[in-house]
Order: structure tokens, then C-alpha cells, then sequence
């Protein structure tokens, strides 16, 4: 019997940066970099690797440049840096970076929490954030945090997406970045709004950014994808959170999004590489994982291909994949 799967979206992993950022331990430079590129020979397509927040308010993050500047240009080009600020954009892009994540919240209220200023401040700092990311030759997207609900003022309305999007300031963008910060939407929410952003707004690439709070994270980013979202966020083993945002627990299980998509390049294979790079990374880090695709690949269901066994753990072999390099 043939299954027919749900049709494979990009998986950009986030752990380096929405990942660590609640640990509250700073992972030393090379390590992030082991990870990052063992990521990458595995075949994920994209990675978020650090941002540009104050590193005394998110110490994990103090070491982004430093992250920035040991990695290739060739293996840059498939890395994103968040960034709130014209400013970021240039320090990051003088250290190498050419993928920029300009974020900031659909509501004041996590937008003053979480960067410092209103939302109008963001979007009227963010034609400047454009243009020198145009000057460097590199790709900004435009993310909307809070964008199905907000720690401070609950329900976040629907127009208030779409007007954002259709702000003349935020013109230039390459992707649109839709985030359930809270993990609190559900399927048929994310999918309306995915909808909605696709059909009445300017042509953009769709990323889904979702969280499994209330364990809806694949559920949710299916979703997005069934209503036209091409990329998806994930974190190895469901690692992660906000700390500007009560209530947001760990990003959706990278292990967790691939079963469910099975991209060409996601073999059983893979998965047990993956599986032991996460144990390895959640272990220094003193953090459960949370992955149920993880869980399942430690079970005693041999038969299943997808289990990891002793063969398949030390058979795990690393191939660059053409077919999953971020598209431009």
C-alpha cells in the first residue's frame, strides 16, 4: 500500500535562536557552529542562527556575530539572523549575514515587552532595514509576532495582520513570516489566516512560525501549509520559547515536522543522526526533548524502518541535497 503525504514544505530549523533562548545558557561559539553545520550536511534547508537581541536581556544570543563570522558565505546563504532594528540589519551584515528576519509584534504591548518600542516604531524604522539589506544583496522577510494572540491583550484581530502586511513601509520584503508566538491557534485559525495573507496581500513567500504550547504545533503547520505556507519553523525537540511572552512554551519538533512532511531528503537514516545530534545538544543544555518522533525512533517497534536501530545509527550518513536549497 502507497501513503500519500503532506506536501513537503521547507523546514527552516530555529534552534539556534528560538531554540536557546530560554535556556538561559550561552552555547559556546563552536558548538553552535558544530550543530549548524552538521544541520546543513544532513540536508535541512535553512537555519535561524542566532539575532541581534541585547545579549544582557538574552544572554544565549550574545554570540551571534561571532557565530556569523566563522560560517562560510556559501553556508550563510542558507542561515537567517532576527533582527528588530535598521541597526541589527548593519552590524549582522558587516559580520557576514545576508538573511535578515526583521521582527516585531502585531500588539503594542509584546512589542514593547519584547523589543522596546511600539509596533508603528518598527514598521516606520523598517524601508531603512530594507535598503540596506538590498545594499548587501541579501533577503529580509517581514515577521508578525503575536499574530493569533498576545500574552497582554488576547485575541490578535485578523485585519490587523493584513493591514500590517499591506503597510506601504513594509514593502520589499522577500517572505512574510506568520507566528503563533503562544502556540495558542488551531488548525482552522492558521489556516484562515494563511488564506487571507496569501489572497490579500502582496506576493510573497508564506513561512509558518509555530509553537506546540497547547500541542498543536504539526497540526498547525500542516495546516499552513494545506492553505499555502511553503516554509515552516521547527526546533530540535521541540526546544525553545519566548522570554518576552508568559505562557509560550517550545517551538514545533523539527523531528516532528519531517515525519509528518517526508521531504525527499529525510530518510530513516537522517532521522537517527538527528535523533543523536538533539540527544547530544539537549543533554549539555540540561532540557527535555519534547520531539515525538524522537520518542518514537527510540522505540522497540524494530520492524518499523523509522526506528533507530544499531545499524541505522551507525550507518547515518551526511549528503548535501540540491533539491533543498532556500529558494530566491
Amino acid at each position: 500500500m502507497t501513503f500519500e503525504y503532506q506536501p513537503a514544505a521547507i523546514l527552516r530549523d530555529v534552534t539556534l535562536r528560538d531554540g536557546l533562548q530560554l535556556t538561559g545558557k550561552v552555547l559556546p561559539t563552536q558548538r553552535k557552529i558544530d550543530v549548524a553545520r552538521e544541520l546543513l550536511a544532513l540536508g535541512v534547508p535553512a537555519l535561524e542562527i542566532g539575532s541581534m537581541a541585547r545579549p544582557d536581556l538574552v544572554p544565549p544570543m550574545a554570540n551571534t556575530l561571532d557565530v556569523i563570522g566563522e560560517l562560510t558565505p556559501d553556508e550563510l546563504e542558507r542561515c537567517w539572523v532576527w533582527v528588530a532594528t535598521p541597526r541589527h540589519v548593519e552590524k549582522a551584515a558587516a559580520a557576514g549575514a545576508r538573511n535578515f528576519q526583521y521582527c516585531f509584534s502585531a500588539s503594542d504591548s509584546h512589542n514593547k515587552a519584547n523589543i522596546g518600542r511600539s509596533t508603528e516604531d518598527s514598521i516606520a524604522a523598517m524601508p531603512d532595514a530594507v535598503q540596506l539589506t538590498r545594499d548587501v544583496g541579501g533577503a529580509i522577510q517581514l515577521c508578525i509576532a503575536t499574530s493569533f494572540t498576545c500574552p497582554f491583550e488576547g485575541v490578535v484581530p485578523e485585519q490587523r495582520i493584513i493591514d500590517i502586511a499591506n503597510d506601504p513601509r513594509t514593502d520589499g520584503t522577500d517572505d512574510i513570516v506568520i507566528a503563533d508566538t503562544l502556540g495558542q491557534a488551531v488548525p482552522a485559525q492558521v489556516s484562515r489566516l494563511i488564506e487571507a495573507v496569501r489572497t490579500r496581500t502582496s506576493q510573497r513567500r508564506i513561512v509558518f512560525h509555530g509553537h506546540d504550547t497547547w500541542g498543536l504545533g504539526v497540526a498547525n503547520s500542516l495546516a499552513a501549509i494545506s492553505a499555502g505556507a511553503s516554509v515552516v519553523d521547527g526546533a530540535l525537540g521541540g526546544l525553545g520559547g519566548c522570554p518576552f511572552a508568559p505562557g509560550a512554551s517550545g517551538n514545533t519538533s523539527s523531528e516532528d515536522l519531517l515525519f509528518a512532511t517526508r521531504p525527499a531528503w529525510f530518510t530513516p537514516t537522517v532521522l537517527a543522526s538527528m535523533v543523536e545530534l538533539t540527544d547530544g545538544l539537549l543533554a549539555d543544555l540540561g532540557e527535555p526533548n519534547r520531539s515525538k518522533a524522537a520518542q518514537g525512533a527510540r522505540s522497540e517497534a524494530k520492524a518499523f524502518e523509522w526506528v533507530v536501530t544499531e545499524k541505522s545509527a551507525c550507518c547515518a550518513t551526511t549528503a548535501s541535497h540540491p533539491d533543498t536549497a532556500w529558494p530566491r
